[in-house]
């Protein structure tokens, strides 16, 4: 068995999917130069970081953290796209790992009840097959040892992708456009909403408008980078 398994490596090696160079038999999915090398925020035990700040004024959350920071060119970039153009699933396993391993020793999130991600719509996820963000929070929510729901926040439109767009634009291309399902069920919870990426967070804020009449909710996020 390992005879075979060592000749189909030997064709089809498995690739860092930041680097694209093969994978020594004792790394998985990133290599351990890249592993060191990417930019970790620490944000997860920091009051008032960067995150957290970019929702003042605009909606209420209990806490907010991002794994990396996403720099054009870099190495996250790659990495998220190998995730969600690529179907590489095994990143978002990666890095759900990663954070959730944070999040359960910090007391800031020690209160969450569900992980809630932010959904595709159904148009987007018949097309790509998948939700590139379903596999970190499956991988975060059974480290943490809650439920993960990815049902009970939709989306009700369909919208142009967000890239490239003004935050104004963003956030009219965004305004009102999910719905939660159940509101009876999150009563009284704190939920984590998640993510891949922070840009302006227009499409985090919507989210969080959709459960303004849920009663007594609380809101963290946690996403996979944070763009500087």
């Amino acid at each position: 068995m390992n005879f075979l398994k060592n000749i189909y490596e030997l064709f089809y090696p498995e690739l860092c999917a930041c680097c694209n160079n093969t994978l020594t038999s004792n790394e998985l999915t990133v290599c351990v130069n890249c592993r060191h090398d990417l930019p970790l925020t620490n944000f997860t035990n920091e009051e008032n970081n960067l995150v957290e700040k970019s929702f003042y004024g605009r909606i209420q959350i209990e806490t907010a953290t991002a794994l990396f920071y996403f720099f054009k060119k870099g190495k996250i970039q790659n990495l998220i796209h190998a995730l969600k153009y690529k179907n590489q699933q095994q990143v978002g396993t990666l890095l759900g790992n990663w954070l959730g391993s944070e999040l359960v020793e910090s007391n800031r999130f020690s209160s969450i009840d569900y992980i809630i991600p932010v959904p595709l719509h159904k148009n987007k996820l018949k097309t790509r097959g998948y939700n590139q963000v379903s596999f970190f929070g499956k991988s975060m929510a059974k480290i943490l040892k809650i439920p993960f729901n990815e049902t009970i926040l939709t989306r009700i439109s369909f919208t142009k992708t967000q890239t490239k767009k003004v935050r104004f634009d963003r956030w009219n291309n965004v305004h009102e456009l999910f719905f939660v399902e159940d509101q009876k069920v999150l009563e009284n919870k704190h939920i984590l909403l998640i993510d891949d990426i922070i840009t302006t967070g227009a499409t985090l804020e919507a989210c969080c408008k959709a459960f303004e009449k849920t009663k007594n909710i609380k809101i963290s996020i946690a996403c996979m980078a944070y763009t500087k």
